[in-house]
């Protein structure tokens, strides 16, 4: 098991190790990373996302169903807790209660959750990694963007219903929105593409689970570290509380042992970068989202391992 363990985190955590130090010591410009943001948003990961999704066969997702289903109460639970939590206790504005509920309520399951499966669980188990992010992506992220857009507009007078619909609308036009909902409707119904679109799909994506890495680190590290009691609870929303409300409800549900590690393995990956990406292009970085986000890093290898081997030894 330990051999498992280092196989599948050591290479993921020396990639964000990477991206961070690179930042700190300016071998890379950590402020300015809006081209690196394009490359994994607009084009890695939605290519990588497609590539895989759409060679799952109709009864392999059907199967998947209850599974993306699940993933999706999960983060949208936590995602609903994190912001009102932020907004009624933190006194948060909505720009910044959005993200760090994202920050919380979205593993980084884009730059962890693919590598991480591949290694420890197999091939097959990669299409619910992809499904997490696909899930993270559809639906709790582009709320985040239109809640964003919406009180920039607003300009502190307070959001409306319909702009924040209005906003939810053109969210749905990121690459990483509209690529995974359009490859689960190929999908499903059986849509092929031609050989060298596959494979210029999955060349494109390749570079999905490096960059995706670097780009963590790197925004992590322009984020000034502050430890207070908001930043404890974040962390341990993202570290402990996220996970054990996964495995609660995949028990409760009578859901299969693989699906009830792989949803709670999913959960206790450390907090998703999404949330301070979207923020940092409207002027929206909580410090209890970023440094959160650095805490959940600095112990996550250490919980994820814990919460592998808890899965590996009851289910």
């Amino acid at each position: 098991m330990t051999t498992v363990l280092l196989d599948a985190l050591v290479p993921i955590f020396v990639g964000l190790l990477l991206g961070y130090f690179a930042g700190r010591r300016g071998v890379m410009d950590n402020v300015n990373v809006r081209n690196l943001i394009v490359l994994v948003m607009n084009f890695a990961i939605p290519c990588a996302l497609f590539a895989t999704i759409i060679r799952t066969s109709r009864e392999d997702l059907e199967q998947q169903f209850p599974t993306a289903l699940m993933i999706a109460l999960v983060f949208a639970v936590l995602y609903a807790a994190s912001y009102f939590w932020a907004r009624l206790s933190l006194k948060m504005s909505v720009s910044d209660a959005s993200v760090l509920a994202l920050t919380i309520g979205f593993p980084n399951s884009a730059a962890i959750a693919l590598p991480l499966f591949a290694t420890s669980y197999g091939p097959a188990s990669i299409v619910t990694a992809a499904l997490s992010i696909a899930v993270g992506a559809i639906t709790i992220s582009p709320i985040t963007v239109a809640l964003l857009e919406a009180d920039k507009q607003s300009q502190g007078t307070g959001i409306s219903i319909r702009n924040v619909l209005h906003s939810f609308v053109r969210a749905l036009a990121r690459p990483v929105v509209w690529a995974p909902a359009l490859a689960l409707v190929c999908a499903y119904f059986g849509v092929h593409l031609p050989n060298y679109a596959s494979r210029t799909l999955m060349t494109l994506g390749s570079a999905a689970t490096g960059s995706a890495l670097i780009l963590t680190g790197l925004v992590v590290s322009a984020q000034r570290f502050r430890f207070d009691k908001s930043v404890l609870w974040t962390t341990i929303a993202i570290l402990l509380i996220q996970p054990a409300f996964a495995l609660g409800m995949t028990l409760l549900f009578h859901m299969s042992r693989t699906h009830v590690r792989d949803i709670t393995i999913i959960s206790a990956i450390p907090g998703g970068f999404f949330g301070l990406v979207f923020g940092k292009s409207l002027d929206a970085t909580p410090e209890a989202a970023s440094s959160g986000l650095i805490a959940s890093y600095g112990l996550g290898w250490l919980t994820l391992a814990l919460w592998m081997v808890l899965m590996g030894k009851y289910f």
